[in-house]
């Protein structure tokens, strides 16, 4: 059974103010925990998964960049800082006959299947956590304060490979938590019948369900690995974003972009090596997304309600164009003949998925 506290964790020196609503975590979990808050484990110290996954934003960058800054001042990532939260609930990637789209896969371009794929990626990323290797990742962790407590709970490994296995494992073990995905939001306690919805939520509420075709993409069916709705179906899309001229990434020199202001990012199909996936990006959860500014794999958007005024009138204001035209969704977004108002309406609805909602 999991209990409602209130804590404040620390790690390696550092404090870290967790969220109001938070699960009281198990041993492996708090490892996991001690190992995604150290910022020794980067090259130079001072960047942890924390930093761009930071709880108090939803699990997304700390400082709210357009991307987030690696370990090595002055190099940037070139995609936003999606949401770790709820990223345990992403299925494998594998293509929907049926649908006739790709489904799942973690980053923005689902190019690994599991959170212990994922959580070790950036230990070794240049415009990340920046270490050499997986080895001296390794060698840190030995000399971190839990080690001990790594000890107790895997054993002696015999070899470096298998400690890095279990670093990663205790990463996906804390992104598996309660704690990352606690389905605390005001909307939860409304389908719970814990509390009511404005009437301006309400209005957004059916909004986002109708004239909005926002549930064409962010479903509010149970998801059936959640039990609850995470208002994404896992499915890649071309939203017609324009290229972001503000991203820190175009200044960021060879070997890491040998295209300079010229960088197309071509998403899962750069990924596929697959044309028709071109441009298209995995639909996020909009669980916290009030907390995770700002939008788009390139950050373009700064406010939900830039966002959104864009999937309303896209193709009948004078946006730039897409950054990948060719496969851009026409069908469910560009103009929706949606009000100032119902805008309004459907931001404050989604104001309504931010976790750490407190009944009376």
């Amino acid at each position: 059974m999991r209990f409602v506290v209130l804590t404040v964790f620390v790690v390696s020196g550092l404090v870290s103010c967790s969220l109001k609503q938070e699960a009281v975590l198990n041993e492996k979990e708090l490892l996991g925990k001690a190992i995604f808050f150290d910022e020794n484990l980067s090259e130079p110290a001072g960047e942890s998964c924390a930093t761009c996954h930071t709880p108090e934003v939803g699990f997304a960058d700390k400082y709210s960049r357009i991307t987030s800054e690696g370990a090595v001042k002055g190099r940037f990532s070139n995609r936003n800082s999606m949401t770790c939260a709820y990223s345990s609930f992403v299925p494998p990637l594998y293509y929907d006959e049926e649908e006739d789209t790709y489904i799942g896969g973690l980053f923005w371009d689902g190019r690994v299947n599991t959170l212990e794929e994922q959580a070790a990626q950036p230990f070794v990323n240049p415009l990340e956590m920046a270490n050499k290797d997986y080895l001296v990742v390794v060698e840190k962790v030995k000399k971190a304060p839990y080690y001990p407590q790594f000890v107790k709970i895997y054993g002696e490994p015999l070899s470096d490979d298998s400690i890095y296995k279990c670093i990663n494992n205790a990463l996906s073990v804390y992104e598996r938590s309660a704690e990352v995905s606690p389905f605390t939001s005001k909307f939860d306690a409304w389908k719970e019948g814990k509390c009511k919805l404005t009437k301006q939520e309400k209005k957004g509420y059916k909004l986002f369900k109708d004239k909005g075709l926002c549930a064409e993409c962010h479903i509010l069916d149970k998801d059936e690995r959640a039990g609850r709705i995470l208002f994404t179906d896992h499915t890649y899309d071309n939203l017609g974003i324009p290229c972001n001229p503000e991203n820190p990434f175009y200044m960021i020199s060879e070997p890491y972009n040998v295209h300079g202001r010229d960088t197309i990012d071509l998403g899962l199909g750069s990924f596929l090596k697959d044309s028709a996936q071109y441009g298209k990006f995995r639909v996020p959860t909009l669980r916290n997304i009030a907390l995770t500014a700002p939008y788009g794999h390139n950050g373009y958007f700064r406010t939900l309600e830039e966002i959104v005024h864009f999937y309303n009138v896209r193709d009948i204001e004078d946006f730039p164009p897409a950054e990948y035209p060719a496969t851009v969704n026409k069908d469910e977004l560009g103009n929706l003949g949606l009000t100032v108002e119902e805008e309004a309406a459907i931001v404050a609805f989604m104001k309504t998925l931010t976790d750490g909602y407190q009944t009376d």
